[in-house]
């Protein structure tokens, strides 16, 4: 269940960056490896039999907190 949780918010999270890249390319491209992101939303969307558990933890570890930084500072500056 967990496995599937973290998938499928990494594939919300890929999407809604796909979205904001067709809205406002100028905002989306001051997210660090936007690119990669939305690119492994198609993978876990499209080919999720190629998925390694490795890969999507390493994610967590050491991509995620950047993002999260990244998005809390652009979410600071709209306050």
């Amino acid at each position: 269940m967990l496995r599937l949780a973290v998938e499928r918010a990494f594939a919300i999270i890929g999407e809604a960056l796909a979205q904001l890249a067709r809205l406002d390319a100028a905002l989306t491209a001051r997210i660090t490896e936007f690119h990669s992101i939305i690119a492994f939303r198609n993978i876990l969307v499209h080919a999720y039999a190629q998925v390694d558990d490795r890969i999507v933890w390493g994610i967590v570890q050491t991509k995620l907190p950047v993002l999260i930084r990244e998005v809390a500072a652009l979410m600071a500056e709209g306050d």
